[in-house]
């Protein structure tokens, strides 16, 4: 059975930090692979910056294909919405539990907040949370501090974000070095965040 991490986020667009801090946890910790699992466009949230579902989907495809111990899943664009961590892991779980056993992956300034998610305490009780140091205001609350089935990874800090790529390519500069090359060709091909 494969331990897999599930890294969530909308990847808009996926860049290098994702890719070292994805690689970090697929051969420096005790999980197998990583699967990045690419969040939907909510229908709750009008964010003009944010590309639809298959434009993000192929870019984290083009940023990982070269990567045996990566993978990718479009099951949140198939889930009622709007939609909770909890009821993924349930769907995943139904659908492939007998090969892998799943691990979520998140950063340090999730973690504050985790106390807040729908069924934190199932999600706690039965995935295990590799979470990696991240900048943020705020402190974990006492509970995760400690907790057992929360893993301390110590990933490198990465201080690039899809927010700062997006507005300094609308803004003309060169951020080519940030993004993985298939990622930037389709990014320009198409023409985004411009």
């Amino acid at each position: 059975m494969k331990k897999t991490g599930l890294f969530f986020g909308t990847f808009n667009p996926i860049h290098i930090g994702h890719l070292i801090l994805a690689n970090h946890m697929a051969e420096f910790t005790d999980l197998d692979q990583v699967w990045f699992v690419v969040t939907p466009k909510s229908p709750f949230k009008a964010k003009q910056t944010l590309l639809a579902n298959t434009h993000r989907y192929q870019m984290v495809y083009e940023a990982i294909r070269e990567y045996p111990k990566m993978s990718l899943t479009d099951i949140e664009f198939h889930l009622p919405q709007p939609n909770y961590t909890i009821d993924t892991l349930t769907r995943l779980q139904e659908q492939y539990g007998k090969e892998h056993r799943f691990a979520l992956i998140m950063g340090e300034d999730n973690l504050k907040g985790f106390h807040k998610w729908k069924n934190y305490e199932a999600i706690l009780e039965y995935y295990p949370l590799y979470v990696y140091p991240r900048l943020s205001k705020g402190t974990i609350p006492p509970a995760l501090r400690e907790h057992p089935g929360i893993h301390r990874v110590d990933a490198p800090v990465m201080e690039i974000s899809a927010t700062f790529i997006r507005e300094q390519h609308g803004a003309g500069k060169n951020i080519r070095p940030l993004l993985p090359e298939g990622v930037w060709r389709y990014m320009d091909e198409m023409n985004f965040y411009r």
